[in-house]
């Protein structure tokens, strides 16, 4: 589908759908494929594909109950660009990130999933290019991320870490590392994209647990 142009911040509604789930991260510009199968997540996705195609990503921190988990204080909103339903009832959707959002409130629950009121006014240079990255040199970042998998005893295909742009290839790391979730939130809150390649030196630099490869691993 052509994606769609958000101007400006007043193109953004003020109440979006909110999906909570730990360790998954979308970040503006990049793309979440998501697998739906929980009844009232079905009925946030029916109800915006028949809406404005629009949910918001947010990390379920782990306290409160199992049903209405904690969640952090900062989501990226997604547009759904694919769509399918499998046999068994699931839903497979791609999300494409818009803008990074602050959660002011949780209204009354009135429907099956949850929704917040939330605010864009920090993040509104999201809906611009992020091009705080142009300058950089990726080669201290490659040879502090070569360390953290060599410690960990992890690897990666070269091929497609040598033809990755720096700023997709910080993103997809944000992404696909085995870091805490408070970890990932820090990632995500990075003002921009250089700050958060300078969050995972931090991480790389600290993070010995050897606790898991990379999910974009070959």
């Amino acid at each position: 589908m052509t994606r769609r142009r958000f101007e400006t911040i007043g193109d953004l509604p003020d109440t979006i759908a909110i999906f909570p789930l730990p360790g998954a991260l979308l970040f503006p510009g990049g793309l979440l494929p998501l697998n739906i199968f929980e009844p009232r997540y079905l009925n946030m996705i029916d109800d915006a594909m028949a809406g404005d195609r629009l949910i918001g990503m947010v990390q379920a921190l782990g306290g409160g109950p199992k049903h209405h988990p904690e969640i952090a204080a900062v989501g990226t909103l997604g547009e759904i660009v694919s769509h399918s339903e499998t046999e068994d009832g699931r839903y497979l959707i791609t999300l494409r990130g818009v803008s990074r959002f602050e959660v002011v409130q949780e209204p009354p629950l009135e429907l099956p999933y949850r929704t917040a009121e939330v605010s864009w006014d920090v993040y509104e240079k999201d809906l611009q290019p992020d091009r705080s990255l142009a300058v950089e040199p990726p080669e201290l970042f490659i040879a502090e991320m070569d360390e953290y998998l060599a410690r960990n005893d992890l690897s990666v295909d070269r091929t497609s870490v040598e033809d990755a742009p720096l700023d997709a290839l910080v993103n997809a790391l944000a992404m696909g590392c085995p870091f805490a979730p408070i970890e990932k939130q820090a990632l995500l809150e990075a003002r921009d994209l250089k700050a958060r390649m300078e969050c995972l030196i931090a991480l790389f630099r600290t993070d010995t647990s050897g606790n898991g490869a990379p999910k974009w691993q070959n």
